[in-house]
């Protein structure tokens, strides 16, 4: 078991949901963003999304797109987001990690030594939005040989058809886009939501988390009611761009979670 597979499962038998946070590695440098990052367990976070930055980020909106470029500009890797794990992994041997991102950097770097060196970096598991279900041999069969779980994307737009092929290789938990289009568009709504999480649930035993959409404590609230916990990605990138302190940042993030862990 992962420490995804963990935390899921001890949430589980305290009747507790989760909350999932995500933030852009290096953004808007390596030590504000590893700052944060090491905050977010403290701020009640059970899962951390850490954003690998890069060029052609397709599957976001401007807030994450601006945020990777920040990351860019200031140099940010896939090596020092990989390094930023490690140090987190120095105070904290508990708290989930998942890499997000896009397959391009991780080609590069060749994928039997990504996996490698994520894995001793101490990394759970992937997100790699643009690598679908047809291309499991690519990264994501290694990848769960490896120790990883691979966490898969359903949308609003996943019909009955397609969702066992999404599922067949998922692991760690299923990740709900919650409104189609791009990251930060749209509210979540959970009269919506609710009947989609169901359909999934019906066809997998894993978790199931809804993200894309969430900003305020009573949408994570409202959103975590009707799944197995929330994820906020952009309203919290918009704290850290806005330029407000880390505790400020953490502050915010502690609210939302609050409100998840009330679902």
């Amino acid at each position: 078991m992962t420490r995804i597979d963990t935390t899921f499962a001890k949430l589980k038998s305290e009747g507790r949901k989760a909350f999932v946070s995500y933030i852009m590695g290096g953004d808007p440098d390596l030590e504000t963003s590893l700052a944060v990052m090491k905050g977010l367990p403290g701020a009640g976070v059970d899962v951390i999304e850490l954003g690998v930055p890069f060029t052609d980020p397709m599957a976001d909106g401007p807030t994450i797109q601006l945020a990777g470029q920040r990351a860019l500009e200031g140099g940010q890797t896939l090596t020092k987001t990989l390094d930023m794990v490690r140090r987190f992994r120095e105070d904290d041997n508990d708290t989930p990690i998942v890499l997000m991102g896009y397959y391009n950097p991780i080609y590069n770097r060749g994928v039997e030594q990504f996996l490698s060196d994520a894995k001793s970096a101490g990394v759970d598991g992937l997100i790699v939005v643009d690598l679908p279900p047809e291309e499991d041999s690519e990264l994501c069969i290694p990848a769960q040989a490896a120790g990883l779980n691979f966490i898969r994307l359903a949308t609003p737009t996943t019909d009955d058809k397609r969702l066992p092929k999404v599922l067949q290789n998922t692991s760690g938990f299923v990740y709900y886009v919650s409104i189609t289009g791009i990251t930060g568009a749209a509210a979540a709504q959970a009269t919506e939501v609710g009947p989609e999480v169901a359909r999934i649930k019906a066809a997998t035993d894993l978790p199931v988390i809804v993200g894309f959409g969430i900003s305020t404590p009573e949408t994570a609230q409202q959103i975590a009611s009707v799944a197995d916990g929330c994820v906020v990605g952009s309203a919290i990138v918009k704290e850290i761009a806005a330029g407000k302190p880390v505790e400020d940042v953490l502050d915010y993030v502690r609210a939302l979670a609050a409100g998840a862990h009330r679902g």
